[in-house]
């Protein structure tokens, strides 16, 4: 049978970065192939070329036994080429009709034929287990119905080789069994499928084969049911993997105090009374499904939004009218959950970045001038200790790596020695090694007397950071347990709300 994909030879290069160097990888009808690598192996510029929004320096691409145009979006997609990117591009403000038939018509038709299109999203839809209304708008969407969406507008393009790119990056682990669940349909319905990830569960599980890239080169191939979990981590990263584990030690006084603390905004509560306790050298896991109050509880540690009720203090000391700033001068430090939109700016300099939140201090900058040389020096140490690849100090932040920016992010977090951490979705995306390096600097962080509050929708690094842990259902936090005592069905009932049935029945 032809080849659903060849890809023979493909090198790209961006000035002194070769992002693939002589890749050759093919994809069989009804296969799914896991495609998997450190953050900056190369994996989305490889997806990208195939997909035409890049044209290779060499190499070819073959689709279906046809030679496919190189760096045309348009000729890949009449070829039966799809893509899921991993960060949605959907317009917020239009139906889930209005998003799927975007682009799909010639601007020179009279009329649009939307009835057609309605019904051919609904066979759609139906056949391949998708269930979405046309009408709705996606602003109203979850994450996991956004992710559907994404999926019919490849589909309804008549796809037959569809791409996505860390397909599961947003979503809670539910969602993301759904989705596999789906992804394998698909390929009894003769659907050929390439998904990029990290996690290696979920390529164990979803994968009929894995390709594994490092440096932009194909090290290996293997057949999913012939491997290991152990076994492709360490040729992700070219060594044997182990991630750090959490020491017992003594738990000091209490830092963070949050009692009976309520957010509520235009009459919708976001946070029920929350309440709880950190203590000096310890961490509190958070653990719950995405969009039950997480947000708001980052927000609030971060000092963006005011509590309606209740306090927050910080080492005694009032955080409710600090705000950012307040906060980061009373030694309290943040690891945002999405590092491109609330972590860094991405077209400042690597150096720019590392010093934003404390610009104005002394070690800094002087009489209103900002201290450069002095800035690059303790961003080139930050890059040096943290192992921030591929970064200078005059490295735009844009061009780093998913898990290196999270490093720069961290970094600039734990180089201050803060009392008090809010790590929040701490290895979102991240890949083996770069997990295995923030957890170390999280643990460090711990041993030397932070208290760290972590917000984790991955039960197993819950488990191996925490102390204790609560779980958050519709914007309240259960009573904390012991980290030993927190199995997974015994999380799974709490963060289904079985401790609230509790409480009403008592």
């Amino acid at each position: 049978m032809t080849p659903a994909l060849e890809l023979n030879g493909i090198t790209k290069r961006f000035g002194a970065l070769t992002a693939n160097d002589n890749v050759t990888l093919s994809l069989a009808q009804g296969e799914i192939l896991a495609l998997l690598g450190e953050n900056g192996a190369g994996k989305t510029t490889l997806m990208n070329i195939l997909f035409g929004h890049y044209a290779a320096d060499q190499g070819t691409v073959r689709v279906f036994g046809q030679d496919l145009p190189p760096g045309q979006p348009r000729a890949a997609i009449d070829a039966g080429v799809g893509m899921v990117h991993q960060h949605f591009t959907l317009a917020g403000n239009l139906t889930v009709l209005d998003n799927v038939m975007l682009g799909s018509e010639s601007l020179l038709s009279l009329r649009s034929a939307r009835a057609a299109a309605r019904q051919k999203l609904l066979q759609i839809a139906e056949r391949f287990g998708l269930p979405v209304s046309p009408d709705a708008r996606v602003n109203q969407l979850s994450v996991g119905e956004r992710q559907r969406v994404e999926i019919l507008k490849a589909l309804y393009r008549d796809a037959r080789i569809l791409i996505l790119d860390e397909p599961t990056a947003v979503l809670a682990r539910p969602e993301a069994q759904r989705l596999f669940e789906t992804l394998r349909e698909m390929t009894r319905e003769g659907l050929s499928l390439i998904f990029i990830s990290h996690k290696l569960h979920e390529v164990m599980a979803a994968s009929d084969r894995v390709a594994v890239l490092r440096a932009g080169q194909l090290v290996a191939e293997r057949e999913t049911s012939r491997t290991t979990p152990d076994e492709l981590a360490e040729l992700m990263v070219g060594r044997k993997v182990a991630r750090p584990t959490r020491q017992d030690h003594q738990i000091g006084s209490p830092v963070v105090i949050a009692n009976k603390v309520r957010v509520e905004d235009k009459g919708e509560t976001h946070l029920d009374e929350v309440s709880f306790t950190v203590r000096e050298g310890e961490v509190l896991g958070i653990v719950g499904v995405s969009g039950n109050g997480q947000a708001a509880l980052g927000a609030l540690l971060s000092g963006l939004v005011t509590p309606t009720s209740g306090s927050l203090t910080l080492a005694g000391q009032d955080l409710t009218p600090l705000g950012p700033r307040g906060m980061i001068r009373a030694g309290a430090a943040r690891v945002p959950e999405d590092r491109h939109a609330e972590g860094a700016v991405g077209e400042l300099a690597v150096w720019e970045n590392a010093v934003l939140e404390r610009l104005r201090t002394p070690a800094f900058s002087s009489h209103g001038f900002v201290r450069k040389a002095t800035c690059k020096s303790y961003t080139a140490d930050l890059i040096e200790r943290f192992d921030i690849r591929g970064a200078t100090p005059d490295t735009r932040t844009r061009l780093l790596s998913g898990g290196n920016m999270q490093k720069l992010i961290l970094g600039r977090c734990l180089s201050t020695g803060p009392k008090f951490v809010l790590a929040n979705q701490p290895t979102r995306g991240l890949d083996e090694g770069a997990i295995a390096a923030v957890h170390a600097e999280l643990l460090d962080a711990r041993a030397k007397g932070a208290a760290i509050l972590l917000i984790s929708e991955e039960l197993e690094e819950a488990v191996a950071l925490s102390d204790r842990i609560q779980a958050i259902v519709k914007g309240r936090l259960s009573d904390p347990v012991a980290a030993e005592d927190a199995d997974a069905r015994k999380l799974g009932l709490m963060m289904a709300g079985v401790w609230e049935e509790d409480a009403d029945a008592a």
